[in-house]
């Protein structure tokens, strides 16, 4: 096995877990001392710096939420002068405030060696040619990979997102080994290189893909048509980009690095902390960040916290790949419907992962729709046939989520495109 830094990826759980206790209490001081809006918080819960000496004590800080971080838009958790800070990020296409996330270098620096530590884990080494479509600019993937493979000492091709023949094109005359970007432009990349009959010509031998929620139905397929493995990451602008965890070759799961970022499951209506393995809301708490110290941030992401030991050697905590998101899942008729449930029904029906739910709501009734491409194999197929599938796929995904949708078959192709993050969902509901 490799490791890009063996003493912090296998550390002891005593050992890590004082190392994340330390630096917690003085997170947790220096932003009582720097952020108003943390001492403000802290004081109106009767809790001061002294009473956060361990992980344990976690529990006793106040949440933060996305709308705290909107409304200290732009300066009001920089937790250092601004002379120190050398680059900002932001989040994407959120109504209201944007959240602006600050880094010093060192930030940058640990941000770096997080993603390097994921291209690892992927199999990467200095030897390869890391292809990074990831947005650039104010998004976090593109610059955090494009960091991490800089820090491993990879060839880095920074192709940011869109331009898919360039994409293509380099990736054939330069050896791309390693593929950065979203499952779904994956997936997209994927049906270009095969339609162009270009499959023979790449050398992917991995790929890591995350800033949207997928299935391991899309894993599988993805890797059978690249030839390729296919490991998750994760992170949010909030916290750190991607990087904050990430998935090894044993797949089950992505490690999280413990030594910069504490995670928590809770019950998102109580805020209860939940035991290990308990399937709740995210949290996390960075603990090594200079210019944007977060504490206890809800994440709204769902997933639950494992120990188990792991084939690849490495002892820190696994969380497991998303559901979906608190803020993402839909109520229908009363009932709790997540995107990547019904992506899980298409995958195993073998449909293409390319699909729009549509929810209206009509005469005080919600309405319910996936529209689904065919293959084109399928798309030759008689009306009649076409309508036993769509009746097929109804009755599949009425299993999965104890609804039924109408399901409308659509031409090949006939769905656009993402080439960042896939807009899977349409909701006309005014809720």
């Amino acid at each position: 096995m490799s490791y890009f830094t063996p003493d912090i990826e296998c550390a002891p759980y005593k050992k890590m877990r004082a190392l994340q206790s330390e630096r917690l209490a003085q997170a947790v001081r220096r932003a009582y001392v720097s952020v108003p809006h943390y001492r403000e918080t802290m004081d109106k819960k009767g809790v001061t710096p002294a009473d956060v000496r361990t992980v344990d004590d976690l529990p006793k800080l106040p949440f933060l939420t996305k709308d705290d971080l909107r409304e200290a838009y732009p300066y009001k958790l920089l937790a250092v002068p601004k002379s120190e800070v050398v680059r900002i990020q932001s989040t994407s296409g959120t109504t209201g405030k944007r959240v602006v996330a600050f880094y010093t270098q060192n930030d940058i620096d640990k941000w770096d060696e997080c993603c390097a530590r994921a291209i690892v884990a992927a199999g990467g080494t200095r030897d390869d040619v890391v292809h990074v479509c990831y947005g650039y600019g104010l998004f976090t993937g593109g610059p955090g990979l494009n960091g991490g493979s800089h820090m491993l000492g990879s060839m880095t091709l920074p192709m940011s997102s869109g331009n898919t023949e360039r994409q293509i094109q380099f990736m054939c005359d330069l050896g791309s080994t390693i593929l950065c970007c979203t499952p779904s432009y994956a997936a997209y990349l994927a049906e270009s290189i095969i339609a162009k009959g270009l499959r023979d010509k790449i050398r992917l031998k991995a790929g890591i893909f995350g800033a949207e929620a997928w299935s391991e139905e899309m894993r599988r397929d993805i890797e059978a048509k690249l030839g390729i493995r296919a490991y998750d990451i994760y992170g949010l602008t909030e916290i750190a980009g991607p990087g904050v965890s990430f998935e090894c070759a044993e797949q089950t799961g992505m490690h999280v690095n413990e030594d910069y970022f504490i995670p928590e499951i809770i019950d998102p209506d109580t805020g209860e902390t939940l035991p290990e393995g308990a399937r709740g809301e995210l949290v996390f708490t960075t603990i090594a960040k200079e210019a944007f110290p977060v504490l206890r941030y809800r994440t709204r992401d769902i997933c639950a916290l494992s120990r188990k030991p792991c084939s690849c050697g490495r002892t820190l905590v696994k969380m497991a790949k998303l559901m979906g998101r608190t803020d993402d899942m839909l109520i229908i008729r009363g009932v709790n419907v997540f995107p990547s449930q019904i992506e899980t029904v298409l995958l195993q029906e073998g449909y293409s992962p390319n699909y729009l739910i549509v929810v209206d709501r009509v005469n005080h009734t919600d309405t319910f729709e996936v529209q689904v491409e065919l293959t084109p194999e399928m798309f030759s197929d008689t009306v009649r046939q076409v309508a036993q599938q769509e009746k097929k796929l109804v009755r599949a995904m009425r299993s999965m989520l104890g609804i039924s949708p109408r399901v409308s078959l659509v031409a090949p192709r006939s769905i656009a495109r993402s080439e960042g993050k896939a807009v899977r969902v349409i909701d006309k509901r005014k809720i």
